[in-house]
């Protein structure tokens, strides 16, 4: 149980350390503005690595969600357009999540039917998404409707509404994760496919569902995406490496059947943060770059210790057993 508390501690205690350091040295981290850009900021990554978070748990990876967000403000770009109101704004926006739907299912068949690999099977997904999406815009362009973009970046106070939409979100997915008979499958898959195959669980559907999830919340990160630059970019969205990270360091195993919603959710706020200062300091975003290399590395080490730890007690039981008996 401390084990899983961990990962959120460490990035609770992160966030805050990186926030007063900021204030103190810049008064203006803490102003509302700067506060209300960087949890708007955060969205796209939050909501991608929530999803990718879900495609760790059952022991696999989706190295595409990045160039999903771009298709999706890509298609924003033509079903959301200035002009368009109403019912056919609704459809618009119904698009985006058939895109990431559709990109779901796409990456199951070649996981499950063809049995790819899948780093293998979304590295190709990859490369068609951004085809597609340099095949629809050659180069920014089409403005996106800005009543649609206004009404996702709302706030109260510094806090915008979606943010704490997903805050509450994260901390429901938890409790189904860790308190449901859906979730311990989901888990168990990731852990032992095997054994849970052989206990009647349908690890197919599980896995379905996971990689569709993973698309849909990217897809949803495409909005926030495209609420951000406001025109049908093929060039933007580089989340992929970003989502795995803040998996990672939200508590997720590579793998699989270990990770935290909430841990992701904190993670990817302060990798957001990390690039929200270093502009206040006058540093090159490389930094952010080296910072979050050493960051995964650093929890990779902390939360497989104690797995190390016991792995070395049980070799040495062994051992003496072995001394003993000869």
């Amino acid at each position: 149980m401390r084990r899983g508390w961990l990962p959120l501690a460490l990035m609770t205690t992160l966030i805050v350390a990186l926030g007063a350091y900021s204030e103190v040295h810049s008064s203006t981290f803490l102003g509302k503005s700067n506060l209300t850009n960087l949890l708007l900021a955060a969205m796209p990554l939050v909501l991608v690595s929530m999803g990718q978070a879900t495609a760790l748990l059952v022991g696999g990876f989706d190295i595409s969600v990045a160039a999903l967000m771009t298709l999706c403000v890509v298609t924003a770009s033509f079903t959301m357009t200035p002009s368009t109101s109403g019912p056919a704004l609704f459809l618009g926006a119904l698009a985006l999540v058939g895109v990431g739907l559709a990109t779901g299912i796409f990456n199951t068949i070649l996981i499950r039917v063809l049995r790819l690999p899948s780093i293998v099977a979304t590295l190709g997904t990859l490369s068609v998404l951004e085809g597609l999406s340099l095949l629809l815009r050659g180069f920014p362009q089409g403005a996106i409707n800005t009543d649609a973009t206004s009404t996702l970046t709302t706030t109260v106070g510094f806090l915008p509404l979606a943010f704490i939409g997903v805050v509450v979100l994260a901390v429901l997915a938890d409790y189904w994760l860790y308190r449901s008979r859906s979730g311990l499958a989901l888990r168990a898959v990731g852990l032992d496919p095997t054994s849970s195959r052989r206990l009647g669980m349908s690890t197919g559907r599980t896995v379905l569902l996971a990689f569709v999830v993973c698309s849909v919340m990217a897809s949803f990160a495409g909005f926030f995406l495209a609420a951000e630059v406001q025109v049908g970019s093929p060039i933007i969205g580089n989340q992929a490496l970003e989502s795995i990270a803040a998996a990672v360091l939200g508590g997720a195993s590579l793998a699989g059947g270990k990770g935290s919603f909430v841990g992701t959710m904190l993670a990817a706020l302060f990798l957001t943060e990390i690039n929200n200062v270093l502009p206040l300091f006058q540093q090159p975003a490389e930094y952010a770059d080296m910072t979050i290399g050493a960051l995964i590395l650093l929890a990779l080490v902390l939360y497989q210790a104690p797995e190390m730890i016991e792995r070395g007690r049980a070799a040495r039981r062994r051992l003496g057993l072995e001394a003993s008996a000869s």
